[in-house]
């Protein structure tokens, strides 16, 4: 693998190649270089560069370009799928689909890129106006800057790259260095598009040294970044003056109330909690049962639990594949040991082999538990019993993440109470809080971060709006 396709020093000075290990058998697919701060720098200096003419580009190019990329990875859907498999142990199935959804995010930026547009206003409408042709619109910022997760290590690239780029801007971006193949297969199919504009994307690999010098960067006006809560809190600190748009986890829950179709929420709640081994920002964490269903509810939850296939991420019917590192299972177990040492039980699950941590629902557990009150990030999902609606709003608002919150219920009036109530950026009746839809407004409030995704709203991120009075 060679990244100086999209800056040159990298070639030049033969940097140290890391080994990316398969986190299911630990064997080596993939390689990546370590870029250095001034590697960094001069790839930041190049968009800066190169954003005066994807600014000048035509939209027209621009959806060209593309529409290009998503043909040529339809084509590479299979290959690029089995990369993402290779680097996060995705399972093949899930990798698929996520492949589908990174094609969906570029066209639903083409098409936000084309509705988007500006008004006129009324100039004279006040006694101290006069009568002008009067307007606004939005025009690209310059350089976006991206740093992307491993655990949609394609799609979150796409919700990131897809809107700067149809928007106008020049792109700068590092992506997780658990999936450097993945990032370069994708970025390469802009880069060899007949359409780019040149220098338009530079793709770095490094560590801290490398994300810091890009935040702390006056270069790029925004900042696109998904990843932990303390890394926002750092960047929040040195960024200085450019917009921030920070998707930094969640610990997402639902209440299922005794009106509520028992079985749907069951085999929902299952995959929310479950899927992709429990490494989503959304994945459903916390589950809130009215104590009229509770143990009718719990016994569904391990029957649906214990149906999951966990095993090799390569086989089409595994449901639950490999933690991302032996620190994620290390952590899993810690908190599984914890809780049940202040009085929790394991329903099912529990336990591990290799890098696969089994689907896990834990009963009796009191809100000041770990378990709860942060972000597992694995497939760990706690039951907790809950006398009616008003007792569950405050356990699930009991958070200091606010990402997406759900409910499952047929009285009208715990639907309406739970829109207005819940703090967060996003609610879901009679489903899990992990459904997202890639149109979708998608970030969240307190340390779950600031600023929206999904294209329409990534592209309004990423531009800023310019007045225009011609008296």
């Amino acid at each position: 693998m060679i990244a100086n396709i999209f800056f040159g020093s990298i070639e030049e000075r033969r940097p140290k190649l890391r080994d990316r290990l398969s986190p299911y058998d630990q064997k080596v697919v993939s390689r990546y270089p370590l870029c250095s701060v001034e590697d960094t720098s001069k790839a930041l200096s190049i968009a800066q560069k190169a954003s005066k003419d994807t600014k000048a580009s035509k939209l027209s190019t621009r959806i060209s370009w593309l529409e290009d990329v998503i043909k040529n990875l339809k084509i590479q859907k299979n290959d690029i799928a089995r990369t993402i498999v290779d680097e996060v142990g995705k399972p093949i199935s899930f990798a698929k689909i996520e492949v589908d959804r990174s094609i969906q995010t570029m066209r639903l930026s083409i098409t936000a890129m084309t509705e988007l547009g500006g008004e006129t206003y009324h100039s004279d409408s006040q006694d101290s106006g006069k009568q002008t042709i009067s307007y606004w619109f939005r025009e690209p910022v310059g350089v976006v800057a991206c740093i992307t997760p491993f655990n949609f290590p394609l799609n979150l690239i796409a919700h990131k790259i897809a809107p700067a780029i149809i928007s106008g801007n020049a792109v700068v971006l590092k992506p997780t260095p658990e999936a450097p193949l993945t990032a370069y297969k994708y970025i390469k199919l802009f880069v060899d598009s007949p359409y780019a504009t040149k220098d338009a994307i530079s793709l770095i690999y490094g560590d801290i040294e490398v994300g810091s010098t890009m935040v702390a960067s006056p270069i790029p006006r925004v900042l696109s970044f998904t990843g932990s809560v303390p890394v926002g809190k750092t960047i929040t600190k040195t960024a200085g003056i450019k917009k921030l748009c920070l998707e930094l986890g969640g610990n997402a829950g639902t209440y299922v109330d005794s009106t509520a179709d028992i079985d749907v929420a069951a085999k929902r709640a299952v995959f929310g909690a479950f899927v992709n081994s429990g490494q989503v920002c959304i994945s459903l964490q916390r589950i809130y049962i009215h104590t009229d269903i509770y143990d009718e509810f719990a016994s569904k939850l391990k029957t649906e639990t214990e149906l999951l296939i966990v095993g090799s991420p390569y086989d089409d019917d595994t449901f639950v594949g490999p933690l991302i590192d032996s620190d994620s299972i290390d952590r899993a177990k810690s908190w599984c040991k914890d809780a049940v040492s202040q009085g929790a039980k394991i329903l099912t699950g529990g336990r591990n082999d290799g890098r696969n941590f089994y689907p896990t629902v834990v009963v009796d557990v009191r809100d000041d538990m770990s378990i709860v009150c942060e972000e597992v990030f694995a497939p760990i999902v706690s039951l907790i019993k809950v006398a009616n609606f008003d007792e569950a709003m405050t356990k699930i608002n009991d958070s200091a993440y606010g990402l997406q919150h759900s409910i499952f219920t047929n009285d009208l009036s715990q639907v309406r109470g739970f829109i207005t109530q819940a703090n967060c950026g996003g609610v879901v009746i009679n489903d899990i809080p992990t459904l997202r839809f890639d149109i979708q407004p998608y970030g969240g409030i307190g340390e779950s971060g600031i600023g929206k995704e999904g294209p329409k709203f990534a592209i309004e991120e990423m531009t800023q709006i310019k007045s225009v009075t011609i008296c």
